[in-house]
């Protein structure tokens, strides 16, 4: 084992002499590295002793500080500077820092190359090496056995942390919560600083931002400061990633005792095993989201037809096959998803998307007078409304308001995002909850087609519409609209007056002639006496309630042959 005050008895190093931080000379040496980057801190490990000419901090006293600083918190072996190249004397305020952090602060002769140092203090440090070695591999086997025994990411978590002494934490690519590991007498408990729910954000988003994008390619842990009630908290962020895909973050918590070098070692290795145990458990969840989609697949296009078949499937994934059920349908139009190429990336994003929605749903279940089930499929988020059978049916305008209420929360928390919501019809058993679900698309169709834009629409609202466009043909359609409103339309084309609009807003405010002459923003003798000329032109005083109803049918056909010419 080398140590600082082993090498001041090197002799081939001869005349290296220690000039402030004596209470480290026993620190073990077992790196040697060059530091000419002041950005390098991220790349450090414990037990290294950095060499530098001095050129990157020769001017400038408050990086000075922040090297002796970083480098006595990462429990570096030591600084080297050579000397009479950019310093004839270390400046003062580096000797008192080292002194205050018993970081040894060395000066080399001039005569002596950086890299001839390293060479002989490499060569001298050897030996621990083999020692290191042998120590990491019994540790990568015992970790090894447990990812082969099944034991998961909690006892790789709770080996990892007794080794380390220090909590752990297990994180997703996202930063949400796998996994933690408490450590007794920990000074500042996890859960007096962090939200430790599974599956969801544990640290600050401004905490986040600041770790590297490219930290998969670091290969090594970095360092921050986490701040929480006044306190800082020291750690240490390291990825859990293959071929530079990361899988998730161990975050360890450095509230009870600095980290060594072995500690740094245990965590490579444990950052191996848990990217394989993450793959592993990723293909697993694979294989059941597939059963899962498979079932609901079939279920949602009508396969699934016996209530006998059904029941046990519906135990298996969690839904109660007994309950009235109606189905809403989300499209999601992201902004952000034209302007990726990259198809993996943009079905990631369309899946991070998705899964957003998923949960926004959920966290406003409570109000949507029922049980809710909610899954995605590429660009659609699917939700299943069930109800007890001995409760009263859900009203449309219930359903529709907890539509617009969701719908409202979507816009405002995923932005730069289009939505459409439709919604089925509630059916009393759930093997007709196929048609519900064919209902939530045709109201998203219709809508569009006749409103142009996203929102929120009832299957209900668009019914008549879906009835003559699906059961009578075009041909037969408008022969039935010319003959009731032919000579309308055609009085409109010929005089350019607007009696169509004035008949439909008619019928639309229940033949209210003073609502209907305001919704069209005229005095209501003008309405009166277009009403008297259609009256006129069709020969009837439009009170017969089998003639309505044509009528009524015929501004039906109207607007959906309009909409398809």
């Amino acid at each position: 084992m080398l140590t600082i005050k082993d090498l001041l008895q090197i002799k081939s190093i001869d005349g290296m002499r220690i000039i402030a931080g004596e209470q480290g000379i026993n620190n073990v040496v077992s790196i040697v590295n060059i530091m000419e980057n002041p950005d390098a801190f991220d790349w450090l490990t414990p037990n290294e002793l950095l060499l530098s000419t001095g050129y990157i901090f020769k001017d400038n006293e408050e990086l000075q500080n922040r090297i002796i600083k970083e480098l006595a918190e990462i429990n570096c072996s030591g600084l080297c500077i050579k000397m009479h190249r950019y310093f004839d004397v270390i400046p003062q305020n580096m000797i008192d820092l080292a002194n205050q952090y018993g970081l040894p602060l060395l000066a080399l002769p001039f005569e002596y190359t950086l890299s001839k140092v390293i060479a002989i203090i490499n060569e001298k440090a050897s030996g621990r090496y083999d020692l290191l070695n042998r120590k990491s591999l019994d540790m990568h086997n015992s970790l090894f056995r447990i990812a082969l025994e099944g034991g998961g990411i909690d006892r790789i978590s709770a080996e990892l942390s007794d080794n380390i002494n220090n909590p752990i934490l297990f994180l997703d690519r996202d930063w949400n919560l796998l996994h933690y590991t408490e450590v007794k007498d920990n000074p500042i408990p996890l859960a007096s600083c962090l939200h430790l729910v599974r599956n969801r954000p544990v640290f600050t988003k401004e905490f986040t931002d600041t770790i590297p994008r490219n930290i998969s390619q670091i290969k090594k842990s970095v360092k921050r400061i986490y701040h929480s009630k006044g306190r800082e908290i020291k750690c240490r962020i390291l990825p859990v990633a293959v071929a530079n895909y990361i899988y998730g973050y161990i975050i360890v918590w450095q509230t009870m005792r600095e980290l060594t070098e072995f500690d740094y070692i245990v965590l490579e290795q444990s950052s191996t095993i848990l990217a394989l145990e993450r793959i592993r458990a990723r293909e697993i969840e694979e294989v059941k989201l597939t059963i899962r989609q498979d079932f609901f697949d079939d279920l949602l296009t009508g396969k699934l037809t016996s209530i006998d078949s059904i029941q046990p499937l519906c135990d298996l994934h969690g839904i109660n096959a007994n309950y009235m059920y109606y189905c809403m349908v989300i499209t999601i139009e992201p902004d952000v998803l034209g302007s990726l190429e990259d198809m993996v990336v943009r079905k990631y994003e369309q899946d991070q998307i998705a899964k957003k929605c998923v949960d926004l749903v959920y966290e406003h279940a409570s109000s949507a007078n029922g049980e809710i089930m909610c899954f995605y499929r590429n660009n659609r988020v699917i939700v299943l409304v069930g109800q007890n059978e001995f409760r009263p049916t859900i009203t449309i305008s219930e359903a529709k308001q907890f539509a617009d209420e969701l719908y409202e929360t979507l816009l405002a928390k995923v932005k730069k995002t289009a939505f459409s919501v439709g919604i089925g019809r509630q059916y009393k058993t759930i093997t007709s909850l196929h048609k519900s679900f064919s209902e939530a698309h045709e109201a998203i169709r219709l809508m569009h087609k006749f409103d142009g834009k996203g929102a929120v629409s009832h299957f209900e609202d668009y019914s008549i519409y879906h009835f003559l466009e699906s059961n009578i043909k075009a041909s037969e359609l408008e022969d039935f609209f010319l003959k009731r409103l032919g000579k309308v339309h055609e009085h409109d084309l010929s005089f350019g007056t607007s009696f169509m609009t004035t008949l439909d807003r008619y019928f639309s405010h229940n033949q209210n002639v003073s609502e209907a002459a305001k919704a069209l923003f005229i005095h209501r003798n003008t309405f009166i006496y277009r009403i008297d000329k259609i009256k006129e032109i069709l020969g009837t005083d439009l009170k017969h309630s089998e003639e309505l109803l044509q009528i009524q049918l015929a501004l039906k056909i109207y607007k959906l042959l309009q909409k398809e010419g």
